[in-house]
């Protein structure tokens, strides 16, 4: 079932395995719109529905801001996803995401660093939240 726990976690698999494999090629160093544009490639060679700088609106009291928010990677309207080339995560970075997830209502995460060694053990990092909680 598609929005199953454990379909978003098999979905979380793939794109663990399509970014590692850009950062197997490209190695650290590098900006992070390169990197974006390697894992969209390696993603839609998935068949992996995604959409690319995800416009993010903010409601305020019933005013639709337009504040500019971008997620870089929405992953078949489940999964955002940010990219970072940065010398280290910050707690900002986790903040930026879990607000993508809550204003963007998806139940899962990921945030990439590639500017790391290796990306599976020190460049990523998965969030859920309360919408992937109530799932089954």
């Amino acid at each position: 079932m598609k929005n199953s726990k454990s379909y978003l976690n098999e979905l979380t698999y793939k794109i663990n395995g399509a970014a590692i494999e850009v950062h197997k090629e490209l190695g650290p160093g590098l900006l992070e719109s390169v990197y974006q544009k390697c894992l969209v490639h390696e993603l839609q060679n998935r068949n992996i529905e995604i959409q690319t700088e995800k416009m993010i609106s903010i409601d305020f009291k019933g005013l639709d801001l337009d504040v500019n928010l971008k997620c870089d990677l929405l992953v078949e309207n489940a999964i955002c996803i940010e990219l970072k080339a940065v010398k280290d995560i910050l707690p900002v970075h986790e903040a930026q995401l879990l607000s993508y997830m809550k204003l963007l209502q998806v139940p899962k995460g990921i945030l990439f660093n590639f500017n790391v060694y290796n990306l599976y053990n020190e460049g990523q990092r998965t969030f859920v939240n309360e919408y992937f909680s109530k799932m089954i």
